[in-house]
């Protein structure tokens, strides 16, 4: 995906996202320039990754997630 695929895609999302917490953790991700960029891009690639999973309805609540955990520990 290009950089310019990836701000229209951001745009977007930003401009329908009505959660404050998170449009403050995107304003502040955004301003800290001085992060790796190969960090940036990762950070903003999860991001996306996470947005689409919630809109695909890929996601589990907190029962399927103790069940889940506590089949790993063996508990």
């Amino acid at each position: 995906m290009k950089a310019i695929d990836i701000k229209s895609e951001l745009r977007i999302l930003i401009e329908n996202e009505t959660d404050n917490s998170i449009l403050e953790a995107i304003k502040t991700l955004l301003k800290k320039t001085h992060l790796n960029p190969t960090l940036k891009e990762k950070l903003t690639s999860r991001a996306l990754k996470s947005e689409e999973d919630i809109t695909e309805g890929r996601v589990m609540d907190r029962t399927e997630l103790e069940q889940r955990l506590n089949k790993h520990l063996g508990i």
